[in-house]
């Protein structure tokens, strides 16, 4: 938590933040906050392929700020504070692992599945960190960053980090909602893009 003295350092741009950032528990809000992904497979669409020719989705991992159902907000250099009534309807990795699965699955016809012993099972193992997904109060933009890591069935190991930003943005849970929404799906897109040109 952040003292009184330490706004004194804080740029003047993030000082309007006061009213919209919460450094501390808060009443539950009216509404959570979830990705939903711009291309999904139709209902009622089969996949038929052999486990091991699958495709495993894992759940990123991920820092500790990251490791809540807030949304963290980067006040300056050194200091995060929390979006007020931004909540996540469930943790951010997971729902990043979802809305990767479903922009693959919907994009090709490869078997898309994620962990347990399923994805134990598949020749193609697709992982990572989700290194960001939040808010930069210094430049008003809501950023998505993930660090993938490809595996394929012939041994070898690619790495690619994808980011999208969303700029222009108010410090308020309705206008960084729907903007870390679009960057996630716009970095999903690119793994998908990514993913089908590694493994064609």
């Amino acid at each position: 938590m952040l003292h009184n003295k330490s706004w004194a350092v804080v740029p003047a741009a993030a000082l309007l933040l006061a009213g919209c950032v919460s450094f501390g528990g808060a009443e539950p809000p009216e509404k959570l906050l979830t990705l939903t992904p711009a291309a999904s497979s139709p209902a009622g669409a089969v996949t038929e392929s052999d486990l091991a020719q699958a495709l495993a989705v894992a759940v990123p991992a991920t820092g500790q700020k990251l490791n809540v159902m807030r949304v963290p907000v980067q006040v300056d250099g050194s200091s995060i504070a929390y979006l007020k009534d931004a909540v996540w309807v469930e943790k951010p990795a997971r729902l990043f692992a979802s809305l990767l699965a479903e922009t693959i699955r919907a994009g090709s016809d490869r078997l898309v599945v994620g962990g347990g012993e399923l994805g134990y099972a598949a020749s193609t193992q697709l992982g990572g960190e989700l290194v960001e997904m939040g808010y930069d109060a210094r430049t008003s933009s809501a950023t998505v960053r993930y660090d993938a890591v490809l595996q394929l069935p012939d041994g070898r190991v690619l790495s690619r980090r994808f980011e999208s930003s969303v700029g222009g943005i108010p410090a308020d849970a309705i206008s960084v909602g729907p903007a870390l929404n679009s960057a996630a799906n716009a970095v999903a897109g690119e793994v998908a893009a990514w993913v089908a040109e590694a493994t064609a």
